[in-house]
């Protein structure tokens, strides 16, 4: 098979994983914190590996890579923890398109970030993206768990955005397995004392779906992602990356049940259309600079 295509569909598969560990957050019977919690173990272990066999070495370069793997790994650790919680309270698709404000969050803290300015287009987005968001609350109250769901969801975007903006800037480097690999380690000491004792006596079944969710769901898509950006462009990586709430929002109809409101279709084909537009004109500025 021609490696551009076969690079392509190793993406689409990585993307389907991805979009398949929101639905680990209905499946686990465990709290947000807790499933963070038992990802990162199985995760770091296999990642350690593939990085120790691969590239030969987990070294970083120097101590201060050392400081900024800890503060992403932190970044990475409320990112995860509020990415179950906001499915949790809500459901799949919610807690997926929620989520997916990132791209068009990212481009707003950017400037903080580089040395660009914003335009008037990312400011449309930032508004398309904000009225597909209002579009699926409920009712403007916290009680209203779908409303809770909703907040926690786009924080969770907002700490993916500052680890993503931080990781490019600070430690791009490193491949994604070892950068990942480090950052679960950290997920797994920052997290351990405020995990509960149901995930030290949890069932036989609740032990396998974490293994599940840490080795096929975790350690194999951040593997696989350095594979497939060899024959891929970057542009071509960002735009299949935007089908990982379709993905997801598929798997939760077909496995678990869901029914997603028009409100959430709708609302959600605003903030990804806002998030595809965004991928493109980024990729149209690297291009030019």
């Amino acid at each position: 098979m021609d490696p551009v295509k076969r690079s392509l569909g190793m993406l689409h598969l990585t993307m389907i994983l991805l979009g398949g560990t929101a639905l680990f957050s209905k499946i686990i019977p465990l709290s947000s914190t807790d499933i963070t919690f038992g990802r990162s173990v199985v995760a770091c272990l296999l990642l350690a590996l593939v990085v120790k066999f691969t590239e030969g070495s987990l070294r970083l370069r120097n101590r201060r890579d050392y400081v900024i793997a800890i503060g992403l790994g932190m970044l990475m650790a409320a990112h995860w923890v509020t990415y179950f919680a906001a499915m949790q309270y809500s459901s799949v698709s919610v807690g997926m398109i929620a989520l997916f404000t990132f791209p068009v969050i990212t481009v707003l803290i950017e400037p903080f970030f580089e040395k660009i300015s914003l335009v008037w287009q990312d400011l449309v987005s930032a508004l398309v993206v904000f009225m597909g968001i209002v579009l699926m609350v409920p009712e403007i109250s916290l009680e209203n768990d779908v409303t809770l769901g909703i907040v926690i969801g786009v924080a969770s975007a907002i700490l993916y955005a500052f680890r993503n903006l931080c990781h490019r800037r600070y430690f791009c480097q490193y491949s994604g397995a070892r950068a990942m690999a480090y950052q679960t380690a950290v997920i797994i000491a920052s997290l351990y004392f405020f995990t509960s004792d149901e995930i030290f006596t949890a069932s036989t079944e609740t032990y396998i779906w974490l293994l599940l969710l840490g080795t096929v769901f975790t350690a194999l898509p951040h593997a696989m992602i350095a594979s497939s950006l060899k024959h891929l462009r970057a542009k071509t990586f960002s735009l299949v990356a935007c089908m990982q709430p379709f993905y997801g929002v598929v798997l939760a109809v077909l496995i678990l049940d869901e029914s997603p409101t028009w409100q959430t279709l709708v609302g959600g084909t605003l903030v990804i259309s806002a998030a595809i537009y965004e991928t493109v004109n980024a990729q149209k500025l690297h291009q030019k600079t």
